[in-house]
């Protein structure tokens, strides 16, 4: 019995702390999101309380004419002209002031929750772009587009009820106070709804919130899940993972199917309770109304306006709940938008680039990185490599040839060493090029002012003009999502001349020409040596190869392994003094003829 006990007060404590930490979580989010614009917010607040005051103050219009007109008209059977117009000027007047404050309240109300959001929604954004790309490579690009869409729409969801809400307290203050003039048994009767909804509404809350919350979670899964497998679809069908995808995101699609369902399940019972009390207590006070009029304690007039204000009410009380059960909505997406909000922008390592000196495009001294504590990818590294040259980076699988550039790049910080990269910009090719929805002239200007001999001279290095003149619209052709209306070997061209145009003093290419056949590739890369050696351009080259007929062509070849660079010299020379070296080069030759021989068997 004594665990029994225990076991209860620890509960009833848990469910108080928990109540406290909820409605601490709802004034924090209202108090975050009225700061955004808070002069529309007041704007429609004032309209709310207009609204409000004229609502029970048009009830005294209706006591006015019930018994100033109708009441004089039946029962002496002659109109009064004067209280009519007066009376008529009175609930005209009073209605026209409402009006205006349902305008103004809902007009406000909407900007205040419109302009909200979208305050929101760029401040996520330009929170995300600020962060560098190892910050990206930790979350799913789903669950960064739910933060920036979903979580900061439902954020601001409470901001359409709350102006009506306040308007709706203001209403029960003033009526309460007129009820309880008018009448007091009456008005009592009619006051006990309040604290009835008011609980009703918080303990509605309490059951409602952890639904909510759990299905705008289960929103961002899908919404993760969704963007990798549409991503991912050619994988997808080429293995014939349909029914696998199919499977995975009907699972999750279950999930937030049942904790809607839920949360609608408990809703509708709410809504239904809150037809019915109102409702319960109008018949009472009609019962109890008749009776006091009966006695002479009230008149017909006072029983009238009472029953109409308290009808205004029932309609508005409902707000309330309304407010109540888009809380937990709104507390849940306002804690996504604010786990990325509140995480600190880290450092950009491009900022540690430091600049070499003169004469040098790029220079590395004691450079270190690993992508796990003790297992370094980058080991000691120091070279450096002079304005206007081509280097050719060669080495293994897993060498840290891709990382190696992504350092230079400043994508990446190293752990420990000296990365410096001379003024005028570092143009990276990835070796998965990607491409905009957009024409190929968006893609190479990527809508910045290039001139037009500069593109056509980018295509030109590139060896892009053969094909793009075969299609009909040229440079305004439009791609389609990621450029699959190319093949590998266009996207990887058009991605090069996107570089090539933009003029920057460093090119780094990651396998950039892997999907190229020998012959254009060599040309590619004897272009881009012959446009670095010019003297109005000096742009360094530094090409990730396998293919040893264009690692030839570099002026100099840096070989790589286990994080460093072992030997470095041209290709003559480090193929006959570097046995690992000439042994790499060989099985790249080799495992070619092998890809060969198989191709023309198929052919």
């Amino acid at each position: 019995m004594i665990i029994n006990v225990d076991s209860d007060v620890t509960t009833g404590s848990n469910t108080e702390v928990n109540s406290r930490k909820r409605l601490g979580d709802a004034l924090r989010l209202i108090k975050s999101i009225v700061s955004f614009h808070r002069r529309l917010f007041i704007t429609a607040v004032s309209g709310a309380a207009v609204f409000a005051i004229c609502t029970v103050a048009s009830s005294i219009g209706v006591r006015w004419m019930v018994d100033r007109v109708i009441l004089v008209r039946f029962n002496e059977g002659r109109l009064d002209v004067g209280a009519l117009v007066t009376g008529s000027i009175l609930v005209i007047g009073i209605g026209l002031l409402r009006a205006i404050g349902v305008v103004v309240r809902r007009s406000f109300a909407g900007k205040t929750e419109w302009r909200t959001a979208e305050t929101i929604t760029n401040s996520v954004i330009d929170h995300v772009v600020a962060q560098p790309v190892k910050w990206h490579r930790k979350l799913l690009t789903g669950d960064i587009v739910a933060r920036c869409g979903v979580d900061s729409d439902a954020s601001v969801s409470i901001l359409a009820p709350l102006p009506f809400a306040s308007s709706v307290v203001v209403m029960m203050m003033v009526a309460s106070a007129w009820m309880l003039y008018v009448d007091i048994p009456l008005g009592i009767l009619a006051v006990i709804v309040f604290p009835i909804l008011l609980m009703m509404n918080i303990s509605y809350q309490k059951r409602i919130d952890r639904y909510y919350a759990l299905a705008q979670d289960e929103l961002g899964n899908l919404s993760e899940a969704v963007h990798e497998s549409f991503d991912g679809v050619m994988v997808v069908k080429s293995f014939g993972a349909e029914d696998r995808e199919t499977e995975r995101l009907s699972i999750i699609t279950s999930r937030l199917r049942n904790a809607r369902i839920e949360a609608v399940s408990v809703r509708s019972m709410f809504e239904a309770a809150l037809d019915a009390i109102p409702s319960l207590i109008n018949i009472a006070l009609i019962v109890l109304g008749a009776m006091r009029v009966k006695s002479g304690a009230m008149t017909i007039g006072d029983l009238t306006s009472f029953i109409y204000l308290f009808t205004l009410l029932v309609f508005p009380l409902r707000i309330i709940g309304y407010l109540f059960s888009e809380i937990p909505h709104s507390v849940a997406g306002w804690r996504r938008v604010r786990e990325v909000l509140d995480e600190p922008i880290a450092n950009d390592p491009n900022k540690t680039i430091q600049i070499p000196t003169a004469g040098t495009a790029i220079e590395l001294k004691n450079v270190c990185f690993d992508h796990i504590p003790g297992n370094p990818v980058i080991s000691n590294l120091s070279f450096s490599v002079a304005s206007g040259q081509t280097v050719a980076i060669v080495g293994a699988t897993g060498c840290g040839k891709t990382t190696l550039l992504h350092l230079i790049a400043g994508l990446i910080a190293s752990d420990s060493g000296v990365i410096a990269v001379q003024p005028g910009g570092i143009g990276l090719v990835f070796q998965e090029a990607f491409l905009f929805a957009e024409t190929l002239r968006f893609n190479i200007t990527l809508d910045s002012p290039i001139l037009e001999s500069e593109i056509t001279q980018a295509l030109t290095v590139s060896e892009c003009d053969e094909f793009i003149n075969q299609l009909s619209g040229g440079l305004d052709t439009a791609m389609g999502e990621r450029g699959i209306n190319l093949s590998g070997g266009q996207r990887q061209r058009i991605a090069l001349a996107r570089a090539v145009a933009h003029g920057r003093s460093v090119l780094l290419l990651d396998d950039t020409t892997s999907a190229l056949d020998p012959a254009t590739e060599a040309r590619v890369v004897r272009n881009l040596r012959e446009l670095s050696q010019r003297n109005d351009n000096k742009m360094t080259v530094v090409i990730v190869a396998s293919r040893p007929s264009t690692i030839a062509l570099a002026d100099e070849v840096f070989y790589m392994k286990d994080g460093a660079i072992i030997d470095h010299a041209p290709h003559d020379i480090l193929y006959g003094r570097n046995a690992d070296y000439s042994e790499l080069i060989n099985a790249f030759e080799h495992d070619r003829d092998a890809v060969g021989r198989v191709g023309q068997a198929q052919k």
